[in-house]
């Protein structure tokens, strides 16, 4: 496998140039890979291991809106789509694709249906990890097993279609059969990921928590709310502040960090934004340093999690979820995002 220079840190990752989709198929063809779960990661991963000749079936509660989805998607009631336990207990690799609290509440359904030999497969180490709160405890003659993607589900599903693939890590925390990390890498390959790198349940779910409530979301949301409000407050119309503050950053600037990383961005930027860009950028990680290390302070001791499992396995959390969403939705600056979307020239067309 390749060693990378990460920045002087020396890693390896996994290719499909090393680990050919061939090969996943060889390691993988006695296999029957069960979807545990149709919401979030379900279908991005089933449907591209369908589409990538994989023995798969979905297993979700009949009837609902993600078992309707994955009828829609092709997959055949009573054949490839199935209530999760008789899917569990066809499947010799399960993908535990459910919610967290989902996974918590079906587990002893789902620990009845694991046959020695079996692997238990995660695309997130939380309910491993926290195994106090969530009391997922594998039995000890199966395979543990991780491939968390980079990314949402709809991304894993489209950079597939693409032929780009997203960038998974990979983990094994039980190995029962000797050929747990072979299954884990060709996992990753089956379901398209771009690249594979090595970490360990613990790793993944620490810096994914983090990274969801920091940076990729939640810091996101909050630095966007707060210079959107500042421009309003200083009497800039809404377009022009959404303008500088979401379109500027989403439709032209990170997709220059993308292409060649953040200092290439500040060099095809005007002198005069490279030099207020280089001036403020330590003010601000000075600024949110302290609240990062009290993220992660609350990640690591379990309290995102307890926070996690209280509210999303209450009845009423669905409701609740929908009126904080509304809040954002029916907010002046995202009103003012959906007027400027309708006015990009390819929504114009339409």
């Amino acid at each position: 496998m390749p060693k990378i220079d990460f920045g002087g840190v020396i890693e390896e990752v996994i290719t499909s140039e090393e680990f050919s989709l061939d090969k996943a198929r060889e390691v993988l063809k006695n296999e029957t890979i069960v979807i545990l779960g149709y919401g979030v990661q379900g279908p991005g991963q089933a449907l591209n291991l369908k589409d990538n000749g994989f023995n798969v079936i979905v297993g979700q509660r009949e009837g609902g809106q993600s078992w309707n989805r994955a009828v829609a998607d092709g997959f055949v009631p009573g054949k490839t789509l199935l209530p999760i336990e008789e899917a569990a207990r066809k499947g010799t690799i399960l993908q535990y694709l459910l919610s967290d609290a989902g996974q918590v509440s079906t587990w002893p359904t789902i620990k009845a249906c694991l046959n020695e030999g079996d692997a238990l497969y995660f695309s997130h180490g939380f309910s491993i990890v926290y195994k106090e709160q969530t009391k997922i405890i594998p039995p000890k003659n199966v395979d543990v097993i991780l491939v968390a993607p980079k990314g949402s589900g709809m991304n894993v599903r489209r950079n597939f279609l693409d032929g780009s693939g997203i960038n998974s890590s990979y983990a094994v925390h039980q190995d029962f059969t000797g050929k747990a990390k072979e299954r884990t890498i060709a996992l990753g390959i089956a379901i398209g990921s771009g690249y594979l790198f090595p970490t360990t349940f613990q790793n993944e779910v620490y810096s994914d928590l983090t990274g969801e409530r920091g940076v990729l979301m939640g810091c996101l949301a909050g630095t966007m709310e707060a210079q959107y409000n500042v421009l309003r407050k200083n009497g800039h119309s809404p377009s022009e502040a959404f303008n500088e503050t979401v379109e500027e950053l989403t439709q032209s600037l990170i997709r220059l960090v993308a292409e060649n990383g953040m200092d290439w961005m500040f060099s095809n930027c005007s002198t005069t934004a490279q030099r207020g860009a280089l001036d403020w950028a330590p003010i601000f990680r000075d600024a949110v340093a302290p609240v990062f290390d009290k993220l992660y302070k609350s990640v690591k001791t379990g309290k995102e999690t307890k926070r996690v499992l209280d509210t999303n396995s209450a009845p009423d959390y669905r409701k609740k979820l929908q009126v904080e969403l509304d809040v954002i939705k029916n907010s002046e600056m995202w009103k003012a995002g959906e007027a400027v979307r309708r006015l990009r020239p390819e929504n114009r067309k339409k």
